[in-house]
């Protein structure tokens, strides 16, 4: 019997979407304010799911403070109030688009959490605009 169980946080950061092998006038028509070379920032709502058996002798699928913890000190410590193409290794080269924020932080936290729970990152760039990636 597999429950799945989720843990919503919250961080803010700043980014520029560019693609430095192209012109300004490509990568503004690509990106459009988003390619702001000043940046721009977004409130970040961020959903990790485990799915996994619950463990009979906690009851638990996953010990939820521990998670808590796994994702404060792994994922919001690295992120949040940073500029994600200045401030951190991961984006120095890679775009700091939704989509490669999530499968970043999915990477960051594969390594953390044993692979018999099944691990699916859903990130919120706005209420409206939101990615989702779980490994495939």
């Amino acid at each position: 019997m597999k429950v799945t169980v989720f843990r919503k946080e919250h961080f803010n950061a700043a980014h520029r979407l560019h693609n430095p092998d192209w012109s300004d006038e490509q990568n503004k028509a690509v990106f459009g304010k988003c390619n702001n070379p000043h940046f721009h920032g977004h409130n970040y709502e961020l959903i990790v799911k485990l799915r996994g058996e619950i463990d009979p002798r906690t009851g638990y699928v996953y010990d939820m403070k521990l998670l808590s913890d796994l994702i404060k000190e792994f994922v919001l410590k690295r992120f949040d109030h940073k500029n994600l193409n200045l401030d951190t290794d991961e984006f120095i080269q890679l775009n700091p688009t939704a989509e490669n924020i999530a499968v970043v932080i999915w990477n960051i936290l594969r390594e953390k959490i044993d692979r018999k729970f099944e691990l699916t990152i859903r990130l919120y760039e706005t209420e409206r605009n939101f990615v989702e990636y779980d490994g495939n």
